[in-house]
């Protein structure tokens, strides 16, 4: 799925590992900018240039170079999948 590995919970993916290192999220999409603010979090595109909308980041691999960042992030897919 979208060219990774997803992890899903309750038949829904919560994020997608990429082949690079990064990381698709399914973010509240009224979180979605502020998110970005975050280290190496950016719109998530399918393909080139197609843009998946507010809930979805693309996260870098450096921006989760720690067990922190990558929990983080994690938890905030399992608070948007909880609402």
């Amino acid at each position: 799925m979208f060219g990774g590995t997803a992890i899903m919970l309750e038949e829904t993916m919560l994020v997608s590992v990429g082949r690079d290192g990064s990381l698709l999220v399914r973010v509240d999409p009224e979180d979605h900018a502020a998110l970005l603010g975050r280290a190496g979090a950016r719109p998530a595109v399918m393909g080139k240039d197609r843009p998946m909308g507010p809930g979805w980041l693309t996260v870098e691999a450096r921006g989760l170079q720690s067990d922190d960042l990558l929990i983080g992030w994690l938890e905030i897919a399992l608070a948007f999948h909880s609402r």
